[in-house]
């Protein structure tokens, strides 16, 4: 029995991508269909391929790039152990939580600047208020 292939139009259809955010993946290194028909136009993707797809869309929602999600799919397919491949995944979701990290202190700062122009600003028309009764 055949391994399943699958077209562009059904991964873009299953993962509700367009073909071109697909075709995309590929020019990146991500994915690597086969080529059949009249002069190789035709992809037809393997199970590696929408395998890859599903791990690159699930390092996208971490917030991971498309280099650090390739980075980590070429370390998995490379034939070494797991330990080599689990150092290299933990080494980039390391980096990326401390980015995270350094934008959410950021990000405090500014709600609490934020914060305390709002409370000046309410004070100053509160005052405003009374002087105007």
């Amino acid at each position: 029995m055949s391994a399943p292939t699958y077209t562009i139009s059904e991964l873009a259809q299953e993962f509700d991508l367009t073909t071109r955010a697909i075709r995309f993946y590929e020019d990146m290194g991500l994915l690597s269909p086969e080529r059949a028909g009249p002069g190789g136009r035709v992809r037809v993707y393997s199970s590696r391929d929408r395998a890859r797809l599903l791990l690159t869309l699930r390092a996208k929602r971490l917030g991971l790039s498309l280099v650090e999600a390739k980075d980590i799919l070429d370390v998995y397919d490379s034939p070494r152990d797991t330990v080599p491949q689990l150092e290299k995944f933990l080494s980039v979701l390391g980096e990326h939580r401390r980015q995270l990290e350094a934008q959410l202190t950021e990000v405090q700062a500014n709600l609490d600047d934020v914060r305390e122009q709002e409370r000046k600003a309410r004070a100053s028309l509160s005052r405003a208020r009374r002087s105007a009764a």
